[in-house]
């Protein structure tokens, strides 16, 4: 059985190295950006598993699989009138030879459980092509979501 434990802080690095290997793992070149990135998103989350606005899980046996929840503020809306959350499930990753296992189902389940228990009725994430089948088969559906994204200057 896998066994689950909260992320803390100090569980920065990995969590970390396993966001940075997702976007890798996805397709993305790793290059600069990516690690400029991550340069970033470590002190980040830091700050977010501090403020008790990012809840983490990774296994116990050498931190090979792990996922996030982050809590945000959130209008109420027609999806959920009641609450002033939405859960945003980011950093599933699962290193490549525990792949294929279901594990990755597993801590989806602990991240929708506690949004369950939080009351938070909406939870988003954001699919690679190959991921969508895993989040499909644990509830999630396509919505109408479309992005703007401001050019980065070189």
């Amino acid at each position: 059985m896998l066994k689950i434990r909260s992320a803390t802080a100090a569980d920065a690095p990995t969590i970390t190295r396993h966001r940075h290997r997702m976007f890798v793992d996805a397709g993305r070149r790793d290059n600069p950006v990516l690690h400029v990135m991550s340069q970033h998103f470590e002190p980040w989350v830091v700050r977010m598993i501090d403020e008790g606005k990012y809840l983490g899980w990774l296994t116990v046996d050498g931190d090979k699989i792990g996922a996030g929840l982050l809590l945000l503020d959130w209008p109420p809306h027609p999806l959920d009138p009641h609450s002033t959350q939405r859960g945003y499930l980011l950093n599933v990753y699962v290193e490549p030879e525990y792949r294929r296992r279901k594990l990755a189902s597993h801590l989806i389940e602990y991240a929708l459980a506690e949004a369950r228990r939080r009351k938070i009725r909406v939870v988003a994430l954001h699919s690679t092509d190959e991921g969508r089948a895993l989040y499909a088969s644990n509830g999630f559906r396509e919505t109408n979501e479309m992005f703007y994204v401001e050019p980065v200057e070189s």
